[in-house]
Formats: structure tokens, sequence, C-alpha cells
């Protein structure tokens, strides 16, 4: 499913016009993104978590040439499924 067919399934689902499930999708994703940005959680009781990790810096390797270059310090978006997702999904 990509995000077309989330806001077509949106807009069956709660009865609006594309353009209305398409303003809400974005809406929904773009608090997500603000919240994150701002190293908090989104906690959806019964779906999942979304939350920003740290990654330290360390090293890694160029698997072309096999050299070995310094990777920097970063957060990283996760996601951490409910139980009410994971029961769904296992049926």
């Amino acid at each position: 499913m990509n995000k077309g067919d989330l806001v077509a399934a949106v807009a069956d689902g709660a009865d609006l016009t594309k353009v209305q499930a398409a303003a809400a999708v974005d809406a929904v994703l773009e608090a997500i993104t603000a919240t994150l940005k701002k190293g908090d959680e989104v906690r959806l009781v019964g779906f999942g978590t979304f939350l920003v990790s740290k990654r330290p810096a360390g090293e890694a390797r160029n698997p072309r040439t096999g050299e070995t270059i310094k990777t920097k310090a970063s957060l990283a978006p996760k996601f951490k499924a409910g139980a009410g997702l994971k029961s769904a999904v296992n049926g």
C-alpha cells in the first residue's frame, strides 16, 4: 500500500472525499513528524509507538572498497508495534 492507496482507504472508510482524506492523512503524518523532531514519542494505544532512537558514532566499512569510514552520531525514527496490531497481523 502506498500513500495514494491509504488516502483512498481512508476516504472510503470515513465517507470523505479523496481531497479531504488526503488532507487528513497529511495532517496525521505532519503531526507525527513534528512530535518526533521535538524528541517526543507518539503512542497510539493498540497500534504502536513512534519514537526517536539515538545512534552513536562509530565505524563502518565501505563494501565496495573495504575502506573503514567514520559515521556521525545521529537520530533515527523507529516504530514499535502494539499488542493490538501484532495480534491482528498474526490472526
